[in-house]
């Protein structure tokens, strides 16, 4: 009896210890972590689609994460997204030619900014905005293109 007890309590607390594991690795992948702006920077950069770019997605440079997406909004008179990305001020060294893109990681498709680094002897400072920038691929996009490309193709064989 005594035995069934202690089985019982270890099975419930493994259990427990499960569903914690659980809740942090959803926190983890939703990035619902917290994002301490006071010791960040924002710079804006505008893209003409983001895709499913998400508030708190990552900021890279060369696979380092040097900030967060702060903000998503629209700008009605250019007809583009808005993105006020949140860099660590530790990182206050980004020339301001530098180049930002929306990439995919993983197998679920999250997407976040990337920045390629420009040459110029000037940095990125609070308010800047990042003139160069690629937006997302949309796969739709991309399938369209290809299946034209290839009707075309065809037609000139013919």
């Amino acid at each position: 009896m005594k035995t069934s007890k202690t089985v019982e309590i270890l099975v419930g607390a493994f259990v427990a210890a499960g569903l914690l594991a659980l809740f942090f690795l959803a926190m983890k992948v939703s990035n619902l972590g917290t994002l301490d702006t006071s010791e960040t920077y924002q710079v804006i950069a505008r893209f003409d689609n983001i895709g499913s770019l998400k508030v708190k997605a990552p900021v890279t440079m060369a696979g380092v994460e040097v900030g967060r997406v702060s903000d998503i909004g629209f700008d009605q008179e250019r007809y583009q997204a808005v993105v006020k990305l949140a860099l660590y001020k530790r990182f206050d060294r980004i020339p301001d030619d530098t180049f930002a893109k929306i990439l995919t990681a993983g197998l679920l498709g999250e997407q976040y900014v990337g920045l390629d680094p420009g040459g110029s002897d000037t940095y990125l400072k609070e308010g800047d905005e990042i003139e160069i920038t690629q937006s997302a691929m949309v796969l739709e996009d991309v399938i369209g293109q290809f299946i034209f490309g290839k009707a075309q193709d065809k037609e000139k064989k013919q």
